[in-house]
């Protein structure tokens, strides 16, 4: 296979691959959120249903978790798994990263002191006032670092799709390795991922010196 049709190939895998990227994020982000507000609610039940589920998400491997979604509908409705392929790795990675992106969000709500809580609530703030307008302003701030070496770990972890089957970039790439017997597809392949993560931090990396107005 010639170079620039190889080119081609792994360009159309990483769109695939940003696909899966940006749609974790739009999802996982704030589940994330609903599962850190649930973490640390006051009823017991609920608390320990987010803890079982956090711990479930970050005590088994993530290409695990993608074969339990995409089979389960199959083996427990009997439901046809055509078309199901690429939702259930959109799920999967979303209700993975939540987990993580829930502690990530739990750490940052509660190092803002307390007495902000008070002195809000003494100048008439609402609970949703509060949070939004003006714990998260400053939760966004302190995770910023820790959700950005998350999310360049879901740009390389895109290629878990595999699993299903999916033809992301990594897959496309060792198919072709495979039948030119070559590891330059690989090669290529890794310099792709590396321009797409430097991409990610740079863009973080704004976006937490936008933020830097202390």
């Amino acid at each position: 296979m010639s170079f620039g049709v190889m080119l081609i190939d792994l360009a159309e895998g990483m769109v695939t691959s940003v696909e899966i990227f940006l749609l974790t994020l739009l999802f996982a982000l704030p589940l994330g959120l609903a599962v850190a507000v649930g973490r640390m609610s006051k009823n017991r039940i609920v608390s320990a249903v987010i803890k079982f589920y956090i711990a479930i998400m970050r005590g088994t491997p993530l290409m695990l978790q993608l074969i339990v979604v995409y089979f389960s509908p199959y083996y427990i409705f009997g439901f046809d798994l055509t078309g199901f392929r690429f939702p259930a790795i959109i799920i999967a990675f979303s209700i993975n990263y939540a987990a993580y992106f829930a502690e990530i969000y739990r750490s940052g709500i509660e190092a803002v002191p307390r007495s902000q809580n008070e002195a809000a609530e003494v100048l008439g703030y609402s609970r949703s006032q509060t949070f939004f307008r003006i714990i998260m302003p400053q939760v966004v701030k302190i995770i910023l670092p820790s959700i950005t070496n998350e999310t360049i770990t879901l740009v390389k972890d895109t290629s878990l799709a595999f699993v299903l089957a999916q033809a992301e970039m990594f897959t496309i790439a060792k198919q072709i390795a495979a039948k030119d017997a070559s590891v330059g597809p690989l090669m290529v392949a890794g310099v792709f991922y590396f321009v797409f993560n430097f991409i990610v931090a740079f863009v973080m990396d704004r976006i937490e010196k936008k933020l830097d107005y202390y």
